[in-house]
């Protein structure tokens, strides 16, 4: 009796135990998620949900850079980064990609690019016509809040006098803003529509647009008359997994694509178009930095990547870009190995994106399209700077890589 006692009080003991693990098991998930400020795809999605928190030997903390480059790389996560919606820049009357398997019409035609007929089920992203409207108003919007919510405490997420929002970012030097900036019409000069809008303004605390928010600047010891840069907040916004072809161990995104469902293969038509976006700016903070990773985080790829979020239609949305450009090609010996071997992994492309990327080659005249852009487009141009001859070299010389990586690509799978 003593015996069955025992046993009895032990299985008690042992599911109180495990009681108190769900629990608290529960709490963290929940507490997880009210941290990082937008949906953490769970059940159903193509990846498992695994846990966020990241060893603490990211690349962030172990990248050893130049003592003089050291404090230009941001220390944050951008799962801090808050959430809202494409509103109006959203055709609502595009159709939406329909999950299932293609079985009718190859997604792949002329051996190496994207079908016409899922580059129709492509979400519009941020248009130039809202891009252009967006700008319009920012320039003329007044701050009247400012707040944490961007990313790098140094950033704030502004809100204007008509509620809209924006993030605002004062880098620690003018690489950063720079970076950010040129990458955004580098991105328009390509086509690539998966760039926030953004504007430049500069700050003073007795001017209309920051005249409410004096006393926080202030506080924030942001220098007047400092050049910032004002980014369209985005929200319900989530993260995004690397899909299971460019991890590491698979082998990429080449023609033979069998039994993908069709919004599997519109997301992964983004991802060409991210793949050769970073391998020209040279941005090592997405999938380079999760290469990097795998020396100590084999798990890395199944997480969410860093800098890249996804609305509800399911437009990939590329954030926070400002490593690249100039400073990615500061440190681009410390880097290149990681882009190159991202983007061999990419052997499909949208026609659209090859066609400019093509022009660009032939004419060898990016540096002067791309700042007959910045200075048509940002008012501010001239007190933020451009490129310096060297680094517009480099843009131009990675240009080329990709049109003969592209050419190889064709060369290989032209006759499929």
């Amino acid at each position: 009796m003593r015996v069955v006692t025992s046993n009895l009080f032990a299985l008690l003991l042992l599911s109180a135990f495990a009681g108190v693990f769900y629990v608290w098991s529960s709490l963290e998930d929940r507490l997880e998620r009210h941290k990082r400020g937008f949906t953490v795809p769970g059940a159903g999605s193509f990846f498992p949900k695994l846990p966020v928190d990241i060893s603490a030997k990211t690349f962030r903390t172990l990248l050893a850079v130049p003592a003089a480059h050291r404090t230009q790389l941001k220390a944050h996560n951008l799962s801090e980064y808050p959430a809202g919606s494409l509103h109006d820049n959203v055709n609502r009357n595009q159709p939406t990609p329909q999950e299932g398997f293609v079985k009718l019409d190859p997604p792949v035609e002329d051996g190496i690019f994207w079908s016409a007929w899922l580059e129709d089920l492509l979400p519009v992203g941020f248009t130039a016509k809202h891009a252009h409207a967006w700008r319009h108003r920012a320039r003329a919007a007044r701050v009247v809040k400012l707040e944490p919510g961007c990313g790098r405490t140094s950033n704030q997420l502004a809100t204007f006098a008509d509620g809209s929002k924006a993030c605002v970012r004062y880098g620690i030097n003018a690489d950063q803003v720079q970076g950010e900036t040129l990458t955004y019409y580098l991105a328009c000069l390509l086509g690539i529509t998966n760039v926030p809008p953004l504007i430049l303004s500069q700050l003073n605390s007795y001017n209309e647009q920051w005249g409410a928010v004096r006393t926080h600047l202030d506080g924030l010891q942001w220098s007047d008359h400092a050049v910032v840069s004002l980014t369209e907040w985005v929200s319900n916004l989530s993260g995004v997994v690397t899909p299971a072809p460019l991890h590491q161990e698979s082998s990429g995104v080449h023609p033979e694509l069998l039994n993908k469902s069709t919004t599997e293969l519109v997301d992964l038509m983004q991802w060409s178009d991210l793949i050769i976006f970073d391998y020209m700016t040279a941005n090592f903070d997405r999938l380079a930095s999760n290469l990097f990773s795998l020396q100590w985080d084999a798990r890395v790829m199944e997480r969410d990547t860093n800098n890249l979020l996804k609305t509800p239609r399911g437009d990939l949305v590329f954030i926070d870009n400002e490593a690249g450009l100039v400073h990615g090609f500061r440190v681009l010996n410390m880097w290149e190995q990681y882009h190159q071997t991202v983007l061999s992994s990419v052997c499909v492309f949208r026609k659209r994106t090859a066609q400019r990327v093509a022009e660009l080659h032939h004419r060898r005249d990016s540096r002067i399209r791309l700042l007959q852009l910045y200075r048509d487009s940002e008012p501010l141009s001239a007190k933020l700077g451009f490129l310096s001859d060297e680094h517009a070299a480099v843009l131009q010389d990675r240009i080329d890589r990709v049109y003969k990586h592209i050419l190889h690509c064709k060369e290989k799978y032209g006759q499929l």
